[in-house]
């Protein structure tokens, strides 16, 4: 006799939460609060209590919690079809890949399960043109302060020895530089070894990083004259993030491979590797694949989400995060700790003068989830769709938490 499906349902609601569990690996510094339910920039804890989500889940939920469109093609595609594998068609897959081609202006798509995923195929594509052109060790060129995941490649990636402590020997065929230094990476064109330039368009593991107007088209400019790729790691700064729908599109910039994740599924778990020009054509049957990669359910919640976000909302994101920059700019003026307010589009990152830790915890007493990063930077990511009157509620609150943590610092 089979058993009712209510009997295999679970509720978080009504799980009574030890004070930590047990049987999860520690990997995580995680704070003492359990959110059950979301709604636009708000999430409620197991007691009700509420909370301005100015963090987006790190840049993944743009168009803010519980997104009814979002929510509804879930059920709808999930009462379908959830996978198949990628042995066989998959239409959502395929309208998908035209959807974000026809936006960038790129070729054609991989589809993975995460962003550091989709730069891990951003580094076999470039290893894999190399070595066709003969190049015996195939470099990449990446940046000092870049993030781009926790794989061993990506790892190595990354410009932050504190992610890379304890995980040596690294993975080879990396060479760094400075970010926002094009002669740093010119002067590297007799390194016969490099193949590619990978890049985040601003770094926001980094601090919110912004670079130099024209830094991406110089970089585009020697990667043309060097036969070299240029990869763009969009996996934050993409999906609407910086008021175009990828960075790189306000800068009149097409790469060669342009990788992006968070905000493409709003919550579902997906990320995509865009290539176009000397990166197209790279990969082929058998030299890449992934089981989950580009499944139905993934897919077809991402087409909403990226069809909402091109249609209704990217155009307003410019506009709002310079509303927020300046009125961080003026209410924090007097407040000698703060040396610089960093925007693009919705990415903010409020520069201070020491390491500012404590806040996070300030904040979310206060009913505000930030994220301190880089040690002294107060990072927001606030959800796309936020209110002007959300957006005051942030800056007032957010504000009377770094007052009280200077005024803390003057009397110590």
């Amino acid at each position: 006799m089979a058993l009712p499906l209510f009997r295999y349902q679970f509720s978080i609601i009504n799980y009574q939460l030890p004070a930590m569990s047990q049987y999860l690996i520690p990997t995580y510094a995680r704070q003492p609060v359990a959110f059950v339910r979301g709604e636009g920039v708000w999430l409620f804890d197991e007691n009700g209590d509420k909370y301005m989500d100015a963090i987006s889940g790190i840049g993944v939920c743009n168009l803010g919690h519980c997104h009814p469109a979002v929510t509804r093609t879930l059920a709808e595609q999930a009462g379908q079809l959830m996978h198949t594998s990628n042995l066989y068609r998959i239409p959502a897959q395929e309208a998908l890949a035209q959807r974000l081609c026809d936006i960038s202006g790129m070729k054609s798509a991989f589809f993975s399960n995460s962003g550091a995923e989709a730069n891990e195929a951003a580094i076999k594509i470039a290893r894999l043109y190399g070595n066709r052109k003969g190049v015996a060790k195939p470099t990449v060129v990446v940046m000092e302060g870049s993030f781009h995941g926790r794989t061993m490649a990506t790892l190595s990636a990354t410009g932050n020895s504190k992610v890379q402590e304890g995980f040596t020997p690294l993975v080879e065929g990396f060479v760094r530089v400075p970010f926002n230094d094009v002669e740093a990476v010119a002067a590297l064109a007799g390194n016969a070894d490099i193949v590619a330039v990978l890049v985040e368009p601003v770094q926001g593991e980094g601090g919110i990083n912004i670079p130099a107007d024209g830094y991406l088209k110089a970089l585009r400019e020697l990667c043309d004259q060097q036969d070299w790729l240029l990869m763009l790691d969009e996996i934050q700064s993409g999906n609407g993030r910086t008021g175009h729908y990828f960075a790189c599109m306000g800068e009149g910039v097409q790469p060669d491979v342009l990788t992006t994740a968070k905000g493409l599924g709003n919550g579902f778990p997906i990320g995509a590797c865009l290539v176009a020009g000397k990166a197209d054509g790279v990969f082929g049957p058998g030299t890449h694949g992934s089981t989950y990669g580009g499944n139905p359910l993934g897919c077809a919640t991402a087409l909403t989400v990226v069809n909402t976000l091109a249609d209704e909302v990217v155009d307003d994101v410019q506009a709002k995060g310079e509303q927020l920059k300046t009125a961080f700019q003026s209410a924090l003026a007097d407040v000698a700790l703060i040396t610089e307010v960093r925007q693009k589009g919705l990415m903010i990152g409020i520069q201070l003068d020491r390491p500012c830790a404590e806040l996070v915890a300030s904040a979310r007493e206060a009913g505000l989830l930030i994220n301190v990063t880089a040690g002294s930077v107060v990072r927001l990511l606030p959800p796309l769709v936020i209110s002007d009157a959300e957006m005051q509620i942030l800056v007032d609150n957010l504000s009377a938490v770094i007052r009280s943590f200077a005024n803390a610092q003057e009397v110590a």
